[in-house]
């Protein structure tokens, strides 16, 4: 049965969808099969895997909402060996349709991947920068959390506001939620911003911090463009080795020496 992870901060711009791909790609590459859901409407995990390839594709609302068979919907990795859930626009409207309904609508999302979760080792829901009824969702799907994390300013207070939306889904939907960790992404070891934001949060959240950050590299940037993740565009650079430390480490896998 599938561990479900859902990546969320409800500030944007903090590497949420950069982390849910490579992560994702990551954990393949170590050998898991892996889910990665889309459920932000502005579909860039969709687009950075290149999984959305024709009009009127089935994707997660469709899923979530219309009840159409998941196993449909899933588009299997072509360039990246990690199947997708896609998303697109449509999705922006779910939370006003959700809302509507009288009972369940916490459930939907968890519902949707029941059948499919014996399939796989890792699910992992890229979700959106908000902490509506989506994140809710999430959060009620998931069996932990991982929290991206910017190296800047206020980064703490993101965080804080997400621990409160997930002690209150502990409470009402999902009691055994947990926090998988959290995550220092941009980090950049020569500016003193980084150090002090990184050393705040250790801080603060002691072991629940990664060892291993992110680093800021163009080319976890570029790789989206080409429709794959950090893996296939370039396995050397500092982004790739960064996100395939991060896989050990949730695994608990040992690096490899270097030859």
């Amino acid at each position: 049965m599938a561990k479900i992870i859902a990546i969320s901060n409800q500030k944007g711009g903090v590497g949420k969808t950069t982390t849910a791909i490579n992560l994702s790609s990551a954990l393949s590459h170590l050998g898991n099969k892996v889910l990665l859901v889309d459920f932000d409407s502005q579909g860039n995990a969709s687009q950075g895997l290149d999984a959305l390839t024709s009009n009127g594709q089935p994707t997660v609302y469709n899923v979530i909402l219309e009840d159409y068979p998941i196993e449909k919907a899933i588009v299997h990795g072509q360039k990246t060996p990690v199947d997708i859930l896609p998303a697109n626009i449509s999705l922006a409207g779910a939370d006003l349709v959700m809302d509507r309904l009288d009972y369940g609508k916490e459930q939907l999302l968890k519902a949707a991947l029941e059948p499919v979760r014996d399939e796989y080792d890792f699910i992992i829901i890229d979700c959106p920068p908000s902490l509506g009824l989506l994140n809710t969702n999430a959060l009620t799907a998931a069996d932990s959390v991982l929290i991206p994390v910017q190296c800047e300013y206020y980064a703490l207070e993101g965080v804080t506001q997400l621990l409160l939306t997930i002690r209150l889904v502990q409470k009402t939907s999902n009691p055994n939620l947990s926090i998988e960790g959290i995550l220092m992404t941009m980090f950049d070891y020569r500016t003193r911003l980084s150090v002090d934001v990184s050393q705040e949060v250790r801080h603060t959240f002691g072991r629940l911090v990664y060892q291993n950050s992110i680093p800021r590299n163009v080319k976890l940037s570029e790789a989206p463009s080409r429709g794959v993740s950090i893996f296939e565009y370039d396995t050397r650079c500092k982004g790739a080795k960064a996100y395939a430390s991060l896989a050990r480490e949730m695994l608990h896998i040992e690096e490899e020496p270097a030859p």
